[in-house]
């Protein structure tokens, strides 16, 4: 079957697009297991060929991701140009992603024939199979079906129980663009998960309601033979807590040191599990460990316990103290709450310089729909522009009137990132890829405009005044 995987492009007002943009992994990993198919895979953030790869491709599935809340008004777009793509026969057109799975009415939509609901590896294989034999698509678990009257699912499917049984990503069908993947400094850029889900239940994260609470991982020896198949020098390793399994994460490094691996880690890992572990940090500095990313979240335990974080700010800054002792970066985030005042500001902008966090990281209070925090203040939301639940927008009323409040928030960014330090900082580090043509001049500016986005408080303020979105005819 000719199948085409669409990753949407990214809207004109979404700040975020500036400062990463990394492979669209869940399109790889669900094109993994449709191997012996004809797959092509766009990514709209970076081609502008849809139209073109429709015209001579003319794919009969078409399968695309909507993660991210700000993703949906896009993925509806593309559903409605693919659809209208078929001359004699129409495309079925599926969508997916967590965004899509906790929310699926909002693509009760008549260009969009299923939604998938959570892991999409064996859903969509399974899918293809049935559409191929003519077989009845209810059969299929894990969907919901569009009819032009209501949605019909189609049963829970099972979580995979053994991660090691999932293919590996089809990596090779964004090679023609993996050079142009990035956060920050750390260009090229792969990302590479091990491990699925969370224990925790903070409020604000959808992650662990897409994955039922469970927590599965990939075996050592499965992660360490993936990471060796990655050609990118940077490496995200994007489980919520990579430290979730000490022995586990132990064992990783230890294959990847006996098979002489190295790569430029980033990983992410709670504060209570460094503290708990700081040996393995020293382990993985060895490694090539760049940085953690860190979920600080909030400087006051009050506040933490408000966004049933299950921790403590005596673990954030002892966590700190480990990673500054084993010379490895941070990335600390930070909720910003639209409640605040400018005192509350300032107390973050201290705690940010008094324990030396190198990149810090602002995200503006956000309840994401299909989340906990959604259903306890879905009636104080100021908007219902998706456009605008990028977490560097307020849709919660805010105690500051709405430009004062951008430009705390911008100064957060100023205080942080001074543009002289900044520019210093990225032509060091970007000038010899720059000259063995493994990044562009464009990407530089994408670099600097990162920095001109979060650091002015009139960008912020211009999403709130931008076009409305597109409200498809459903």
């Amino acid at each position: 079957m000719r199948i085409l995987l669409v990753q949407p492009g990214e809207g004109k007002g979404v700040l975020s697009r500036y400062l990463g943009r990394v492979e669209p992994l869940g399109l790889e990993a669900v094109a993994g297991g449709l191997r012996g198919h004809d797959v092509h895979l766009v990514d709209l953030r970076i081609e502008d060929n849809l139209e073109e790869e429709l015209e001579h491709f003319h794919p009969q599935l078409c399968g695309i991701s909507c993660s991210f809340t700000v993703d949906t008004y896009r993925a509806l777009e593309v559903a409605q140009i693919v659809k209208e793509s078929g001359e004699e026969s129409r495309p079925f057109v599926v969508i997916g992603g967590h965004h899509a799975s906790l929310n699926p009415t909002h693509f009760h939509h008549r260009a969009v024939d299923a939604v998938v609901i959570g892991e999409g590896e064996w859903t969509l294989a399974e899918l293809v199979e049935c559409l191929e034999r003519g077989r009845e698509v209810r059969t299929v678990r894990g969907l919901v079906l569009n009819t032009e009257s209501r949605q019909i699912r189609t049963g829970v499917r099972p979580l995979t129980q053994n991660l090691d049984s999932l293919p590996m990503p089809a990596r090779e069908l964004t090679r023609r663009n993996r050079k142009r993947y990035y956060i920050g400094g750390s260009w090229p850029l792969a990302v590479l998960e091990t491990a699925r889900g969370c224990p925790y239940r903070c409020n604000f994260c959808s992650v662990w309601q897409f994955y039922r609470g469970r927590y599965r991982a990939k075996s050592p020896t499965r992660v360490a033979d993936e990471i060796a198949s990655v050609e990118e020098p940077y490496i995200l390793l994007t489980d919520d807590n990579f430290l979730a399994e000490p022995e586990r994460a132990r064992q990783i490094a230890i294959l990847l040191k006996a098979r002489g691996v190295r790569h430029r880690y980033t990983f992410q890992a709670r504060s209570d599990s460094i503290v708990a572990h700081p040996d393995l940090i020293s382990l993985w500095r060895q490694i090539g460990l760049d940085a953690v990313f860190v979920g600080l979240e909030k400087i006051d335990q009050a506040e933490l316990l408000k966004v049933n974080k299950a921790n403590s700010v005596d673990s954030n800054d002892r966590a700190l103290e480990v990673l500054h002792r084993e010379g490895v970066g941070v990335t600390g985030s930070f909720i910003v709450d639209p409640s605040w005042e400018r005192k509350d500001f300032e107390a973050l902008r201290r705690y940010v310089r008094m324990h030396r966090i190198e990149v810090p990281s602002f995200s503006v209070l956000t309840p994401l729909p299909g989340t906990v925090l959604y259903r306890q203040v879905r009636e104080r939301l100021q908007t219902g522009d998706y456009e605008l639940f990028d977490f560097l927008h307020a849709v919660l009323p805010t105690q500051l009137p709405l430009p004062e409040f951008y430009t705390e928030l911008a100064a957060l960014y100023r205080s942080s990132y001074s543009m002289s330090r900044m520019l210093f900082e990225q032509v060091r580090a970007q000038w010899r890829r720059l000259l063995r043509g493994s990044i562009s001049i464009s990407q530089l500016r994408a670099l600097m405009g990162a920095a001109r986005s979060v650091t002015t408080a009139g960008c912020y303020l211009a999403g709130h005044t931008s076009r409305e979105p597109h409200l498809i005819n459903r």
